[in-house]
């Protein structure tokens, strides 16, 4: 046989294995979710498993049960931000059938080996409309065990994505993992890893926000202060923080922090700078703190409960006193947890602060 032969077939057997290939039929795409799919079905879509993205939000004491919540709709479980939060989870469907890798953890093998709590740790990348813009990262609130991942991370990640930027959404630890300061390492982590990895994501490792609600706010004011902040771990000054509803002060909550989570004892000493949870933001701003837009309601009663005039107002006169570029708007309806502002006075506030941060950055 020749090799002119030999060729002529191998062309040939190419050929009939592309046809054959493309005759297969094409492998069925992950479905998106609607307001109307269950809890249960969510997480059992292909995408949403198959992504790595955690769904599990903790519940008020134990870690949640296979029962909860499985038969109630997206519509009841994210309530009133549900079209933001379906849009969200959506972003995480079209990037899995586009082969895009969403789940990124935070800590390496031999460091989870070290401390298995640091497997909990993880960040999830929402790539932009275009390279090379700059990026958001996304924190949502929790309620000592329980987190707001899909309600307030989603919905912000759609609008953001909507705007053309990159996102991030952070799952930090919490609960029982959160001693010595564990979520608020993990905040500090993942702006080192996306600073180091910045080509990879397609991103400016500059001039990036921190997105914070509640509690996850009170974690992105406390990267911006000269304690405990950017600067302690040599990375760049956030372009400006976006904070809705924020916790500026735990008030009489430290004890029962420092009790419960770190195991204090009687006679023990809380100091600040100890722990997150003792860091009063509008005591440690100071001129170099980073440009910030935050936001809350009038009708917000868990800041009413730990005293509202201590809590954004309070950040709101230290940053005017510092001559810290600021905003803050307050809305008459939009209760604790309004998360991107659907169906409440506050919507479009994203829309603001992402123009408040384009503007301190230009």
């Amino acid at each position: 046989m020749t090799q002119t032969t030999l060729k002529r077939l191998a062309a040939g057997g190419a050929a009939a294995l592309f046809a054959f290939l493309a005759a297969l039929p094409a492998a069925a795409a992950a479905p998106y979710l609607t307001p109307e799919t269950t809890v249960a079905e969510m997480r059992a879509n292909e995408a949403i498993a198959g992504s790595g993205f955690d769904t599990w939000d903790r519940g008020s004491l134990l870690p949640e049960q296979p029962w909860q919540y499985a038969d109630w709709t997206l519509r009841r479980y994210t309530k009133g931000v549900v079209n933001d939060a379906v849009a969200g989870l959506n972003l995480i469907v079209d990037n899995y059938n586009a082969g895009v890798q969403v789940t990124y953890p935070l800590y390496t093998a031999e460091e989870i080996a070290a401390d298995p709590a640091k497997a909990e740790a993880e960040l999830y990348y929402f790539p932009g409309k275009e390279p090379g813009g700059k990026y958001a990262l996304v924190l949502s609130g929790n309620m000592l065990e329980r987190t707001s991942r899909v309600k307030e991370a989603c919905g912000a990640v759609s609008r953001l994505h909507e705007m053309g930027y990159t996102a991030f959404i952070l799952k930090y630890r919490s609960g029982h993992d959160i001693h010595d300061n564990a979520n608020y390492a993990d905040l500090a982590r993942a702006v080192g890893y996306i600073t180091e990895h910045a080509g990879q994501f397609g991103v400016q490792a500059e001039d990036y926000a921190l997105v914070g609600f509640s509690s996850g706010a009170h974690l992105c004011g406390i990267f911006g202060t000269d304690r405990m902040g950017y600067k302690t771990y040599g990375l760049p000054k956030p372009g400006a923080l976006l904070l809705a509803y924020p916790i500026v002060n735990y008030m009489y909550g430290k004890p029962g922090f420092f009790y419960v989570y770190d195991g204090a004892r009687p006679g023990d000493h809380l100091a600040p700078g100890d722990y997150y949870y003792n860091i009063e933001l509008n005591a440690e701003v100071t001129a170099d703190f980073p440009p910030t837009f935050h936001w809350f309601g009038r009708d917000d009663l868990t800041l009413a409960a730990i005293f509202t005039p201590w809590q954004g107002p309070a950040l709101d006169r230290a940053l005017e006193e510092c001559g810290v570029p600021h905003r803050m708007a307050v809305y008459g309806h939009a209760p604790h947890g309004s998360g991107s502002g659907e169906g409440t006075d506050a919507a479009g506030w994203l829309a603001d602060a992402a123009a408040f941060w384009e503007e301190v950055t230009a």
